[in-house]
Formats: C-alpha cells, sequence, structure tokens
C-alpha cells in the first residue's frame, strides 16, 4: 500500500504540476492578445537572452560540430566514404544537435536567470507590489520574455548550426584530408530548406518551454533564499528533461511531414 500511495502520490503532483503550467500558458496567452507589450522590456530581454547567449552558444555549437565530424570520419574513413560526413553532420546539426544544445545552453544560462529573478521578488513580496499597483505580474514579467525568447532563439539556432558547420569542413578538410568540393557536393546534396524549417520550428517549441517552465518556477518559489535556489534549480532540470522529451516526439512529427533524404527530393 506505500507503494501505490507514493506512486499516486507522485502522479497527482505530476497533474497539479502539469495544470499549474497549463494556467500560466492561458495567462500569457491572454496577456499577448489583450495585455500591454512593454517593448522597452522585450528589448532589454532580447539583449540579455540572444546577445550575452552568444559566446555560450557559439562555441557549443563549433565544438559539437568539430566533434561529430571527427567521430563521423573516423568511422567512414573505414569504408572510403568520408565525403558523407559533410552530409551527416550539416543533416543532424540542422535537424538535431543545433535546435537541443542551444535550448539546453540555454536553459541552463537564461531559464536559470528567470527563475532566480522572478524567484527573488516572489519572496520578497515585489510580485504582490505589482498586483497592488494594478500590474498584472504576467504582463510585466513573463510576456516580455516569451516574445524576447521567440526573436531570439532561430538566430541563436542558426549561429550554432552554422558553426558547426564551418567547424566540420575544416575538421574534414583540414586533419584528415578530404576534397573540399567532394565535401561541399554531398552538404548540398542531402541538405535543403527542410532542414532549416525543422531546426525553427523546434528552436521555437523549446523557447516556449523554456520559459514557461522557468516563469513557473520563479512565480511559485516560497521559503526564502533556500526556496529560490530550488526553483532555479528545478527550472533548469525541468527545462532539460522537457526540451529532450519533446525533442524525441517533435522528431517523429517532424520527419514525417519532412522526410530526410534524397527521397524527399
Amino acid at each position: 500500500m506505500g507503494l501505490f500511495r507514493l506512486l499516486g502520490g507522485m502522479v497527482t503532483g505530476f497533474l497539479e504540476y502539469l495544470g499549474e503550467v497549463a494556467m500560466l500558458i492561458a495567462e500569457i496567452a491572454v496577456s499577448l492578445v489583450r495585455g500591454k507589450i512593454r517593448w522597452w522590456m522585450v528589448m532589454q530581454q532580447i539583449a540579455e537572452i540572444g546577445y550575452r547567449s552568444q559566446p555560450v552558444v557559439m562555441i557549443t555549437g563549433a565544438f559539437t560540430g568539430a566533434v561529430l565530424a571527427a567521430q563521423s570520419l573516423f568511422q567512414f574513413s573505414t569504408l572510403g566514404m568520408e565525403t558523407g560526413a559533410g552530409a551527416l553532420v550539416s543533416v543532424a546539426m540542422l535537424r538535431e544537435l543545433g535546435p537541443t544544445i542551444t535550448a539546453l545552453m540555454l536553459a541552463g544560462r537564461v531559464g536559470a536567470a528567470m527563475a532566480a529573478e522572478i524567484g527573488t521578488m516572489r519572496v520578497t513580496e515585489q510580485v504582490d507590489a505589482l498586483r497592488s499597483m494594478g500590474v498584472h505580474p504576467v504582463d510585466y514579467l513573463v510576456s516580455p520574455r516569451l516574445i524576447a525568447m521567440l526573436f531570439a532563439m532561430p538566430l541563436l539556432i542558426g549561429e550554432s548550426a552554422a558553426l558547426g558547420i564551418l567547424a566540420s569542413v575544416a575538421v574534414g578538410t583540414g586533419p584528415f584530408n578530404v576534397n573540399a568540393a567532394y565535401w561541399m557536393n554531398q552538404m548540398g546534396k542531402y541538405t535543403d530548406l527542410s532542414d532549416v524549417g525543422i531546426s525553427l520550428i523546434k528552436g521555437l517549441v523549446f523557447g516556449i518551454l523554456i520559459v514557461c517552465i522557468s516563469c513557473h518556477q520563479g512565480m511559485s518559489a516560497s521559503g526564502g533564499a533556500v526556496g529560490v535556489g530550488r526553483s532555479t534549480t528545478r527550472a533548469m532540470v525541468y527545462s532539460a528533461l522537457a526540451i529532450l522529451i519533446f525533442n524525441f516526439f517533435l522528431t517523429l512529427l517532424l520527419n514525417v511531414i519532412f522526410p530526410a533524404g534524397l527521397s524527399a527530393k
């Protein structure tokens, strides 16, 4: 009976959490339609989310592409298919690694910062002060961050994927001495705009997940500094788990809509 109670409590808690996040999403939707959008705050958040995240995203994307190219070439060289590594890296960076790695980096950097900032305002009663002044906290704290994330995420994913592909070209044509013309030909043959579309769709979904989960954790923080720290950790972990889970289902769905390979051309 103790095991059933434990499992029941976990399921109930999970459903309650999903309900709270769904209510926050509904409030965000109402805010975007009827609320007052503070564009100066949106610009501040674009600078925080997009501009200041560029170094970590660019470095992560470049070395991910380089490592993927090296590992692919180690295997393909035994089969005499070295030029195929270029197509593998370009498709993987656009369809999978670019959006996923970028989103995970933002979940750790931006998501945790959102939860900490809003959580601190929550425990110090600044959120209640906003309500007393007739300002809805979602309009003031959440909506600008979501709009900024929707602007910044596609650009960051593009940078990550582009640098990963460029790094793979440098690795393939440099240390592994693959002919650059053959490498670029294979990349162009197997990569098209559908891969870019998948990357952008995934990025927008991941961005919405990061903002909603992180802001929910911040808005529900309690218990002083310890509670803020706990909410910050949960925001990062929950966002990362949601990104990985949604990535699986998005991959299955989007590959039906946008099939990969020459069969789709």
